[in-house]
């Protein structure tokens, strides 16, 4: 069955554009040209990926982005016009697994959206169990959770939290986890993983503000510490 790919954009070129793209890879495609429609196809047509623009009439890109991660870890790739560090990173604090910067090509977009499709269905994963003290990860079915609790994760901080536990106690730099994350051939900014992590801990940690299972290795990047209390 084809996978399912919503593009949401105002500028209708580029998005007939994508979708041409798409269709000719194979995948089926949904176009939202505004913020509410795009809401409303993700709630109805359950998309396996949403492209995703930043800024959008009706409701913008984050305010979208916001509402989807309420109910859905659907992979989410943005796009913005903006390049800005602190607005690349928005997105991803909301839980967008991926940006892409304009201007772009189809090409480019096709192969991170198979990127996180892949990540999304464990096919870069061997099959395993990872346990900590209070976080286990199960990688064949790409569930999590702690302390006995199921914790919804996207597919971007699943793939960093089975980096951080299959090195547990070792120190892993942004860059290695930006490779165990998005692959070795990612041109992107290393400090993208810092918003990933910070979600990561508003999810799993008991107190976000003092980490006790995602630590931060000042100097290095983070480890993986869930040793219990």
């Amino acid at each position: 069955m084809a996978q399912r790919v919503l593009l949401v954009d105002d500028e209708r070129k580029l998005v007939e554009g994508l979708a041409a793209y798409f269709r000719q890879a194979g995948f089926e495609t949904l176009a939202a040209y505004d913020g509410r429609v795009a809401l409303d196809l993700a709630r109805r047509e359950q998309p396996d990926l949403i492209v995703l623009d930043l800024m959008l009439p009706q409701v913008d890109g984050i305010e979208v982005c916001r509402q989807i991660r309420r109910v859905s870890a659907v992979p989410i790739i943005m796009l913005t016009a903006r390049v800005e560090e602190a607005d690349m990173l928005i997105g991803l604090e909301l839980g967008a697994d991926d940006y892409i910067a304009k201007p772009f090509s189809p090409r480019e977009v096709l192969a991170r959206a198979r990127a996180v499709l892949r990540r999304t269905n464990g096919a870069l994963q061997p099959a395993a169990l990872l346990r900590g003290a209070t976080v286990t990860l199960d990688v064949e079915r790409r569930s999590a959770t702690v302390a006995g609790r199921a914790v919804e994760l996207t597919p971007t901080e699943f793939d960093l939290l089975a980096a951080l536990m299959r090195n547990h106690g070792r120190p892993l730099s942004r860059v290695q986890l930006l490779d165990a994350t998005q692959g070795d051939e990612y041109i992107g900014y290393d400090r993208t993983i810092d918003a990933h992590i910070k979600n990561l801990r508003r999810k799993i940690e008991a107190d976000p503000a003092n980490p006790r299972v995602i630590v931060t290795v000042f100097g290095v990047g983070y480890k993986f510490a869930d040793a219990g209390v």
